[in-house]
């Protein structure tokens, strides 16, 4: 008789369990509203199933159905009656061979550069002002950028084409007032130039808002104390910028400019609604000109082409991006 036995305890050894096959183990279950028990490791797919496939048909499946136009001869008379035939890659060679096309592309890479840019630029001054502001202002400030960034696109477009409005328009009479007699009456929309400039202001201040807030929240991860340890070094505020903020935050400032490359890129909303493209093509950019070829002359299939190409040529961009940034990453 053991000690334990004798005193009337029980050994505290924990109770077996009960036998099972080898190689068989214990799965968790949860038992759905509706009675019905499920593998916990097959419920957040089931969660999130109908969205994946909601994504899927309205993303993938447009995208597919694009590529198949651009391989048929599909007009008018093909979407009305049906039947479209195999092209091969007629469509393709008839688009990439001419002047017109590579026109639009190079002024839809010039029209992406000069966005990009003045977007990190502007949105970057931006989140470094907000960290800087009290409290309070920096509430007011984040609260305009966050009206600005939810303005529906057609109602900014409206506004910015009564600002421009040749006779009464508050930013020719703004100039006038200041001393610019040349702009009374001066008709904003009907000069290349100077539309493709009002539509540069308009898309960026749309797009700064968003890049501004979320580099602004980046910004708060970074710890004070390594600013503070630079500043007592004598490090100044674009040395801190180069050598701390920016290597920090190297990844936040990829992905918002690759945000801000796609948003750009194909835009077309508002190029649409100010100028549909003119005047004399001056703010024809690949997606408008995809649109143009559809609607006058009825090709969709050259249409489906060119939306493809535009497709390619961004990815080709954001993968040669991509590139560079992770040979960056890896070297330091």
């Amino acid at each position: 008789m053991t000690a334990a036995t004798r005193t009337g305890t029980v050994p505290d050894t924990p109770l077996p369990e009960k036998a099972r096959p080898p190689g068989k183990t214990r799965t968790a279950r949860r038992r759905t509203p509706g009675g019905t028990t499920t593998d916990a490791g097959l419920w957040p797919y089931l969660l999130v199933a109908p969205t994946v496939v909601g994504a899927a048909y309205l993303l993938v499946y447009p995208l597919i159905r694009n590529v198949v136009i651009s391989f048929q001869h599909f007009g008018l008379g093909e979407l009305i009656r049906g039947g479209p035939g195999f092209a091969g890659w007629d469509n393709y060679r008839e688009i990439l061979s001419g002047d017109e096309f590579w026109a639009v592309v190079r002024r839809t890479f010039l029209w992406t550069a000069v966005n990009v840019s003045l977007i990190m630029v502007l949105s970057t001054l931006v989140a470094l002002m907000l960290q800087r502001l009290g409290k309070h202002m920096r509430t007011v400030v984040m609260s305009g950028l966050v009206l600005a960034w939810a303005t529906p696109q057609i109602a900014a477009t409206t506004v910015f084409q009564w600002l421009f409005q040749s006779q009464l328009g508050v930013v020719n009479w703004l100039l006038v007032r200041l001393g610019f007699d040349s702009f009374e009456g001066y008709t904003w929309f009907a000069h290349g130039p100077a539309t493709f400039t009002i539509l540069v202001i308009l898309v960026v201040w749309q797009s700064v808002p968003f890049a501004a807030i979320t580099l602004h929240s980046a910004l708060t991860t970074v710890p004070a104390e390594v600013f503070e340890s630079a500043r007592m070094d004598g490090a100044s505020a674009a040395r801190m910028f180069r050598s701390i903020t920016l290597p920090m935050l190297r990844p936040i400032f990829g992905l918002v400019l690759c945000l801000e490359v796609i948003w750009v890129f194909r835009c077309f909303a508002q190029i649409w609604a100010i100028s549909q493209g003119g005047p004399d093509d001056a703010t024809t950019t690949l997606p408008i000109y995809a649109f143009q070829v559809a609607q006058s002359l009825h090709r969709y299939d050259l249409a489906g082409a060119a939306s493809t190409i535009t497709v390619l040529l961004l990815v080709a961009v954001l993968i040669a991006y991509f590139r560079q940034m992770f040979k960056q990453e890896a070297e330091l």
